[in-house]
């Protein structure tokens, strides 16, 4: 092994919140920061063209392809995880959608024993973060480092139809979800600058690296902690085949994601003592709750066939393909500049529900996330899902091989609560697809198909079709109970100069996609850690 290298503060992984700590922490100019990636740089303007989302997100290179294991409840099928190998994470791999939730999940995070984290909390660190494009208001933040947009400003009509046929249906529009009123349908924030992916490598690390006190190491995969009996004092990592020791001054921050932070936790004996030691491994710090508590987003994509030539599916010749490509290339404009998911929905599953708890994204084609389309013809889709799951999975060690990927098991529907509100999302997307809206559009219904009606015929359709919306959590959830991971310091339990920041701490999946709630945990770990006091909590509440 090569000599230990010394630092103030040691980060694993290069995602979301570990681009947030390397900015925050190496601002000073002087702490000196060693950040751990164990994927490579984000060159590629395949990952930089936001329209060509598809294709990072399925390639080896930039996709740690993750799989779980078989799922009881989508009738046995191993779904894909993608989760980001490259600096910026899964926030240079993703659809770039920005989601903050509700009030009401950050609230519940404080009613399960995360104190410190409610809204009122969390608020001021959204809005450090966030470059919003939006009239002022005392919601959202304009400043910040993460660019917000909504490309192409719904310039395809299909936005606009969405959004009417929900106001027809009975809901409300909103003027923006992430602001005072999540609920109700309207115009979809999407984290792109000037018609590029805005991931938090470019919001945080790349202006960061300029720094003299952050080291970035890539293709660097941590092997396990180090510990000098109950204080962490470093890491192991592998780089080109050689290991090195690193040593950490201060402490030592998990970054690793949810599958990525309790699988190192477990190969350094900190988890269930009984599955560490039928993999072999000591155990230094028994943690039962290490792996548990997982929980992820589902979704189905409901598509209608579409009578006018005005999709997406009209674009992918090879000859509209090339316009596009050089369109972006030399402008930054067009097509090529926007995820296509500019238009959105959030719903109550059932009237009595307290706040929304289905949400839309809307999409003018009829296409899969791997680019493929499922009908050779025009078409528009959403993708819905029941964004507050009662199932719990957990992450496991197959083996104390660090290369070896851990197993995932989500027990994705388990729980009644869950089929009940996939039933809603289709029949209440059927209705918003049914209204006057989209009379000039509207053809035959493409998926789930009109003989789809009954309960067990909806519960059947979505456990063969349900995909993952690549929002895993919770698997090291903080709190102060006895299967809590961290404290609401964001410190493992037991352990000394040690702390996980990222979405495996949330004690509960939020009410949308994960990059904008876990650059959020980034930015207010980071003061927690620099023993900042915090920003002043912002008593603003969202409209239920």
């Amino acid at each position: 092994m090569v000599a230990a290298k010394f630092f103030d503060y040691i980060i694993v992984g290069a995602g979301s919140a570990g681009c947030v700590l390397a900015d925050r922490l190496s601002e000073n100019g002087k702490s000196t920061v060693l950040l751990l990636e164990f994927g490579g740089y984000d060159n590629s303007p395949l990952i930089q063209m936001p329209a060509a989302l598809s294709i990072p997100m399925n390639n080896p290179k930039y996709n740690w392809e993750f799989w779980t294991e078989p799922e009881p409840g989508l009738n046995g099928r191993r779904i894909h995880q993608a989760r980001g190998k490259v600096i910026g994470g899964s926030s240079s791999i993703n659809g770039m959608v920005y989601v903050r939730g509700h009030s009401v999940d950050f609230d519940e995070w404080e009613e399960l024993g995360a104190l410190g984290w409610g809204y009122k909390h969390c608020l001021p660190y959204f809005k450090r973060a966030e470059g919003a494009i939006y009239p002022p208001c005392e919601y959202r933040g304009f400043s910040g480092p993460v660019s917000i947009c909504n490309g192409n400003n719904m310039k395809n009509p299909l936005y606009r139809a969405f959004v009417e046929a929900g106001v027809q249906a009975g809901y409300m529009e909103t003027k923006d979800y992430n602001g005072y009123q999540q609920e109700g349908f309207g115009r979809m924030d999407m984290t792109v600058k000037n018609g590029t992916r805005c991931s938090a490598a470019k919001a945080y690390l790349k202006p960061a690296l300029k720094r003299s006190n952050l080291t970035l190491e890539t293709k660097a995969l941590v092997k396990k902690l180090i510990f000098d009996g109950r204080q962490c004092i470093g890491v192991i990592y592998c780089k080109d085949g050689v290991d090195f020791c690193a040593r950490a001054a201060s402490e030592v921050i998990l970054s690793a994601g949810a599958f990525g932070s309790p699988q190192i936790l477990m190969l350094s004996g900190i988890g269930p003592p009984s599955h560490l030691q039928d993999i072999g491994i000591s155990v230094i710090n028994a943690l039962p709750g290490v792996g548990e508590n997982l929980q992820d987003h589902l979704e189905v994509w409901i598509q209608q066939a579409c009578l006018q030539p005005i999709t997406l599916a009209g674009k992918l010749n090879p000859v509209s393909k090339l316009l596009i490509g050089i369109q972006w290339a030399l402008f930054k404009k067009g097509l090529g500049a926007t995820n296509h998911f500019e238009s959105c929905g959030f719903v109550k599953s059932k009237p009595d529900a307290t706040h929304p708890d289905i949400q839309y994204h809307f999409l003018p084609a009829a296409v899969a996330y791997d680019g493929r389309f499922s009908v050779k013809q025009h078409g528009y889709q959403v993708h819905v899902g029941h964004n507050k799951p009662k199932s719990r999975g957990q992450v496991t060690l197959r083996s104390k091989n660090p290369m070896e990927k851990p197993k995932l098991f989500f027990n994705y529907l388990d729980h009644e609560n869950d089929r009940i509100g996939f039933r809603a999302c289709v029949r209440l997307t059927r209705k918003i697809f049914s209204q006057a809206a989209f009379n000039l559009y509207r053809g035959r219904e493409i998926a789930p198909g009109s003989e789809i009606q009954s309960d067990d015929q909806i519960d059947h359709w979505v456990a063969e079709n349900a995909e993952t919306a690549y929002h895993p959590a919770g698997s090291c959830k903080m709190g102060t109970d006895a299967m809590a991971v961290v404290d609401p310091k964001c410190c493992v339990h037991g352990i000394k100069g040690l702390r996980i920041v990222d979405s495996s701490i949330m004690p509960t999946v939020t009410n949308g996609n994960l990059n904008a709630p876990t650059i959020m945990i980034g930015e207010k770990a980071s003061d927690l850690i620099l023993g900042r006091n915090p920003l002043a909590p912002e008593n603003l509440r969202s409209f239920a």
